[in-house]
C-alpha cells in the first residue's frame, strides 16, 4: 500500500518547483522506465504486482511499493496508467562541449512539452546525442516531455544554456543551420555532417537574436511552389524532416 506522504510526494514531481526542490522527477510505462533504469538507479518503484512479476530482479523494498490499479492511478500523471511509475534523480546540467565531429540540435524557445519529448526521440532516433535549450524552453522533466520522448531520455542529453553565449563561443565558420522562410531549399543545400541545427518556437519561429547568428539558413519547401499552404509546419515534424536530410548522407 503507498502511503499519503508518497502520494503527495510523487504529485509534487508535476511542477517545476517540486522537481526542483527534490532534484527527482517521475517516468510512467514498462518501456520509458526500463530505458532509464538500464542507465540510472530509480529512487522508488510504485507498480502493481504484474510489473513486478515480469521483472523479478526489482524487489519490494527501500521505497519501492507495490499498489493496485486504482492506488496506481492517484500518482499517475497520465490518463491510463500503465502498471508502472518511478522516480529517478535529475542528472547534473550536462557538457556545454561542441566538437567537430558531432551534430546538435539546438531548441530557442520550444515551449510545447509534447514537441520538446518528441524531438528529444527525433534526436535518439538520428543519432544526435546532445540538445542544447535556451532557458526558456520546457523542461525536460516535465512528465508529459518524459512520456513523450518514450525512452529516448535516457540516451540523448538536454543542456540548458545561454544559446547567444553558446554560439558565440564557436569557432569562426562552424556551420549554425536554422530553417527560415526565406532560406535555401534544404533539397538542394549541401549539408555538412557537423554543426548545431536551430528550431524555433512553435508561433514565432527563432528568436531575431539567435536568427542573426545563425550562418546557414534553410528552407523546407512546400509542394508545388506557389500554392496556398498552411502557415507552417509543427515544430516537431520540421525537426524530423531536417535531422533527415542532414543524414541523408
Amino acid at each position: 500500500m503507498i502511503s499519503k506522504n508518497q502520494i503527495k510526494y510523487i504529485r509534487s514531481l508535476e511542477t517545476k518547483k517540486g522537481r526542483s526542490k527534490n532534484r527527482t522527477f517521475a517516468a510512467e510505462g514498462p518501456k520509458v522506465v526500463a530505458d532509464l533504469m538500464a542507465l540510472m538507479q530509480p529512487q522508488m518503484i510504485v507498480a502493481t504486482q504484474e510489473w513486478y512479476d515480469r521483472n523479478p530482479s526489482v524487489r519490494v523494498e527501500e521505497g519501492n511499493v507495490v499498489v493496485t490499479e486504482d492506488e496506481l492511478r492517484k500518482v499517475s500523471f497520465l490518463q491510463h496508467p500503465q502498471q508502472v511509475l518511478a522516480v529517478f534523480p535529475i542528472r547534473g546540467g550536462g557538457e556545454h562541449v561542441v566538437d567537430d565531429k558531432q551534430l546538435y540540435l539546438a531548441l530557442d524557445g520550444v515551449q510545447d512539452p509534447g514537441n520538446l519529448g518528441t524531438i528529444i526521440r527525433i534526436a535518439d532516433w538520428f543519432g544526435i546525442t546532445r540538445i542544447f535549450c535556451s532557458r526558456d524552453t520546457a523542461d525536460v522533466y516535465n512528465p508529459k516531455v518524459i512520456q513523450a520522448t518514450m525512452g529516448s531520455v535516457a540516451r540523448v542529453d538536454v543542456v540548458y544554456v545561454d544559446l547567444a553565449e553558446l554560439f558565440g563561443s564557436l569557432p569562426e565558420g562552424y556551420p549554425v543551420y536554422g530553417t527560415f522562410l526565406d532560406g535555401e531549399d534544404i533539397y538542394k543545400k549541401a549539408l555538412t555532417s557537423h554543426g548545431i541545427i536551430v528550431m524555433g518556437n512553435e508561433g514565432k519561429g527563432i528568436s531575431p537574436a539567435i536568427g542573426e547568428l545563425v550562418n546557414n539558413r534553410l528552407l523546407i519547401p512546400n509542394f508545388p511552389k506557389g500554392r496556398d499552404t498552411a502557415d507552417s509546419l509543427n515544430v516537431a515534424i520540421a525537426t524530423a524532416i531536417t535531422c533527415s536530410e542532414f543524414r541523408r548522407g
